[in-house]
């Protein structure tokens, strides 16, 4: 039961944006130019950074929905996704993107505990400012997006299947034309 009275039967973000539709926009068109626009990441790289934080701050909603949506872009099944969320260094994945995770995981503890040698070494396995910048925000982000969900006390279906299910629409309409009522 969500500590405020939320719509029914809108999971995650969505009963709290619905609680105030005013939020809804703006914050769709944020996520739509993070998370989709052009970009060297990939649209599955930025959301398996999403997940991954997401992970880290133990917010089921978000790292399952951001996972699956992940998982659509990246064509991998959901245990690749498990095994970046419990150690990403043990993972066959780009070291680049292992060390764009590492600087993700150090602005879930605090901005402050991103150091000149993460970076140094994102850089160094080709990682651009710009790339560099955009794993920070999305990192902020989404400490942001899972404390309004789970502060919120969210109500999230527990079934894995709902997100996997859900991961085709929300990659193809995107965050600004996303209908959370399919």
């Amino acid at each position: 039961m969500a500590h405020i009275p939320l719509p029914e039967g809108l999971p995650g973000i969505l009963g709290p944006l619905a609680f105030r539709p005013e939020m809804t926009k703006p914050l769709y068109e944020f996520m739509e130019v993070l998370m989709r626009s052009e970009n060297s990441l990939s649209r599955g790289e930025r959301e398996l950074i999403a997940t991954y934080v997401s992970s880290l701050n133990d917010c089921f909603f978000c790292q399952e929905a951001h996972g699956a949506t992940a998982q659509y872009y990246l064509t991998c099944d959901l245990e690749t996704i498990d095994s970046i969320k419990a150690d990403f260094q043990s993972v066959a994945i780009p070291d680049k993107l292992k060390a764009l995770l590492s600087i993700a995981a150090s602005v879930q503890k605090g901005g402050k505990n991103v150091s000149k040698e993460e970076v140094e070494r994102a850089r160094n396995l080709g990682a651009t400012d710009f790339e560099i910048h955009d794993t920070v925000l999305i990192a902020a982000a989404f400490c942001m997006f899972n404390r309004y969900v789970d502060g919120l006390d969210t109500w999230a279906p527990p079934e894995r299947e709902f997100y996997t299910k859900r991961a085709a629409q929300r990659a193809e309409e995107g965050y600004t034309n996303f209908n959370p009522r399919n």
